[in-house]
């Protein structure tokens, strides 16, 4: 099976396969549309030829698909590109509680989505799921769909396909892959969620999949993927980024784990969650949504909270800066919402770091819509072309 790549940057030689020319124009009409076959010429840098044929291709496998006529001051008018809008993906968003099952054209574009309450019964998880995804794909029969996409709070053997380490996630997903397959016609791709997020970083991002580059999704929990080198870092097991399990404080709260005072007990959304009710004891249980908005509405305690959690971010970072050196470092997940005000804080804890050049630190800011274009990009990326 054939693939897109993710490095919109290289052309091939006479000695490269065709398929990386043919990434590199599918990148181009995508971040362009529309797009004229002359114009994929002059920003690709290959021959006019070499584009023609290649597009005629794409169109023929319907990627792509002829628009309306350009306009230009004399010559002839040129047809425009842009991607079919008629092929989408499923993208799946996996957390503990609740699960996002959304419909996403080619380009990464959220069509429509729905939250979906896991029940109580680990055994009914799964079944609502599908269902979910059922329901989705009725309401668009128009479309057609390439895949489902999963991103999972946890780390997956991508051959053995079981679930090797997901401590915040209290009901089984071993066999979700197979299950959902035959549930739905669909192949499904699915990978922890900062893996995913990494690779829609470089997919869909501003990232040009030359550099190094670190994606820290901050949720229940916190987890890391690592682009390196051209490709994920995925390490033994594919359990390479787990940096959300390094022990910071060993006096600190337990963590789902097993270990006490791992990076995520103090820097996620359940710290946060656990700072406010620290500094507002008498306040009633609220969500993570909850205090963002209580934040964004000048609550100090809440600001306070959310600030202590920055602060723990930003050690954390300083440490992945400190291991990887990579050139930048993109914070994924609804914190994003207030990063006007949390960012300086976690600059100022990145900044202390004197061992090795600073990152770029740059935010996601569309909260869960960032991960549902990382399972979109899961798709993508095992497209046969």
């Amino acid at each position: 099976m054939q693939r897109f790549l993710f490095t919109r940057k290289q052309t091939a030689s006479n000695k490269t396969p065709r398929w990386i020319n043919r990434n590199l124009l599918f990148n181009l009409i995508r971040t362009r549309q529309s797009v004229s076959r002359a114009d994929l010429a002059r920003l690709s840098g290959l021959q006019r030829s070499t584009v023609s044929l290649i597009v005629e291709e794409l169109i023929a496998d319907k990627w792509i698909l002829e628009g309306a006529t350009g306009r230009l001051p004399r010559g002839r008018r040129p047809t425009m590109i842009q991607l079919n809008d008629q092929r989408a993906v499923i993208a799946l968003d996996i957390h503990p509680a609740q699960t996002t099952v959304a419909v996403a054209d080619l380009g990464g574009k959220i069509v429509a989505q729905n939250i979906i309450a896991i029940p109580n019964g680990a055994k009914e998880a799964l079944p609502a799921i599908i269902s979910g995804i059922k329901k989705m794909m009725a309401a668009h029969k128009e479309k057609s769909f390439d895949g489902i996409g999963i991103c999972l709070p946890g780390r997956a053997d991508l051959h053995l396909k079981k679930l090797i380490f997901a401590p915040n996630l209290n009901w089984p997903v071993l066999g979700i892959k197979s299950r959902i397959e035959r549930a739905t016609g669909l192949r499904v791709e699915m990978d922890n969620v900062a893996n995913a997020c990494a690779l829609s970083e470089v997919w869909f991002g501003d990232s040009d999949g030359t550099h190094d580059l670190v994606a820290v999704n901050v949720s229940e929990g916190i987890g890391t993927g690592i682009f390196a080198n051209g490709q994920l870092l995925r390490g033994d097991n594919g359990m390479a980024g787990e940096f959300g399990h390094v022990q910071i404080d060993p006096e600190g709260p337990l963590c789902g784990c097993g270990n006490y005072g791992c990076w995520e007990t103090l820097a996620s959304h359940r710290a946060a969650l656990r700072y406010y009710s620290e500094l507002a004891p008498s306040q009633a249980k609220i969500t993570f949504d909850q205090l963002l908005r209580l934040c964004q509405a000048g609550d100090k305690k809440a600001t306070e909270a959310l600030s202590k959690m920055a602060v723990q971010l930003g050690r954390g970072i300083r440490m992945i800066s400190s291991a990887l050196a990579p050139n930048e470092i993109v914070v994924v997940g609804d914190v994003t919402a207030v990063w006007h005000m949390l960012g300086p804080i976690v600059e100022s804890e990145l900044k202390k770091n004197s061992l090795a050049k600073l990152p770029h630190l740059r935010p996601a800011y569309d909260g869960n819509a960032a991960r549902l274009r990382s399972a979109v990009a899961l798709v993508l990326s095992e497209s046969p072309v």
